[in-house]
């Protein structure tokens, strides 16, 4: 193995991260692992990234780069609640699908492995746009936190399997969901009628 730079991309180092992330998790995502993985050796990993952290970074910018190209055609549902509805699946697909990079989103990482809030409020521009159309725009931050909050907290446990006591685990998420487009719909709704 040769330490040569040009022999890899700041892309393909990166795919290796999220390949070793989903394959063992985030302690197995290693510069010397990942740079086995490229086929070049540890140091020449630091000269695209200067620390293992900046590379978790540079792997969760890229897993909510994806998130966010998921997310973004559903935000333009001319219909705000079936678009917030789908947005809440796909979400859910995209963490089963990704369980250790969806988990990497909401860790509380060091300040130098965490994405920028510019990366971060792109990927959430989605259910940030759908929550303003269901309840206007001085509440759509707060109803996009709760659906954010709502998703997140029941996906983790679900991806925990912590969900035991038995029952359609699917149909759940979709019924919490519909609960809270509803009440986001009738909140709106109540509003305008005052």
């Amino acid at each position: 193995m040769s330490p040569a730079p040009a022999r890899t991309s700041s892309t393909e180092i990166i795919a290796a991260g999220r390949e070793l992330l989903e394959a063992g998790g985030l302690g197995s995502v290693t510069m010397q692992a990942v740079a086995a993985q490229v086929g070049v050796r540890a140091p020449s990993l630091y000269k695209r990234f200067p620390s293992r952290d900046a590379l978790i970074a540079a792997i969760t910018t890229a897993t909510l780069e994806d998130l966010g190209e998921l997310l973004a055609p559903l935000s333009h549902d001319p219909d705000a609640s079936a678009g917030l509805r789908e947005l809440a699946l796909a979400y859910r697909a995209f963490a089963w699908a990704n369980p250790h990079a969806f988990e990497l989103l909401y860790m509380n990482l060091p300040l130098d492995s965490r994405p920028s809030v510019e990366d971060t409020a792109r990927a959430t521009a989605p259910v940030l746009t759908l929550a303003e159309r269901l309840v206007g725009p001085e509440r759509a931050l707060e109803a996009a936190r709760l659906i954010t909050a709502f998703a997140n907290g029941f996906i983790s446990m679900e991806l925990a399997g912590t969900f035991r006591l038995g029952g359609d685990v699917e149909r759940s998420y979709r019924y919490g969901v519909d609960v809270l487009v509803e009440a986001l719909v009738n909140e709106r709704g109540a509003k305008r009628s005052r």
